[in-house]
């Protein structure tokens, strides 16, 4: 049976349990102010060692501000994450960062992406936040599920996001 509920500093680690394999045959770029997609094949076989390393410390980071860090389980096993940070971003203070979204390989495409999604944009308007602000794995995939949810890429990046991952899309969504 699938579950869900809040999750403590103790179950970062479980969140490298998910199996985020997948195969990807075409990513966006952003140019001249639109979405290009372009054949690019990759097969992703899991979190690369480097990753983890750095988004642990990302998300203890994000964790130790006061963010919102929500699961899904099977029986006892991760097998979904939602990641917001409490840290208010934008020209105008009112956006909140949706830091990491996954579903396990297994169990994709039935809606659980976007209860994670609901779930965080119902938190970031709790916080008083307007926008998410999603800085998207390029894939096919990633960036048509945030355009299917009503999310649009940003005219103005976050700059300090953006130099960190400049190949992602950086997208935003209204939330009140």
């Amino acid at each position: 049976m699938i579950s869900g509920r809040l999750l403590g500093r103790d179950d970062l680690k479980e969140i490298w349990s998910i199996d985020r394999s997948e195969v990807i045959d075409a990513v966006y770029h952003l140019e001249h102010g639109g979405l290009v997609l372009k054949p690019e094949h990759y097969e992703m076989q899991g979190w690369w060692q480097n990753e983890i390393e750095n988004y642990t410390h990302v998300l203890e980071a994000c964790f130790n501000r006061g963010g919102w860090f929500y699961g899904l389980f099977d029986d006892r096993r991760l097998i979904g994450v939602v990641v917001l940070d409490s840290r208010a971003i934008g020209k105008n203070q009112d956006q909140l960062q949706l830091v990491f979204l996954h579903i396990s390989c297994a169990y994709r495409n039935r809606g659980m992406g976007k209860q994670l999604f609901g779930l965080a944009t119902g938190e970031a308007r709790r916080r008083g936040a307007r926008w998410l602000y999603i800085s998207a794995t390029p894939s096919e995939r990633t960036v048509g599920f945030y355009l299917g949810l009503g999310c649009k890429v940003t005219a103005e990046p976050d700059q300090e996001l953006f130099a960190q991952e400049p190949e992602d899309i950086h997208m935003e969504c209204e939330v009140t």
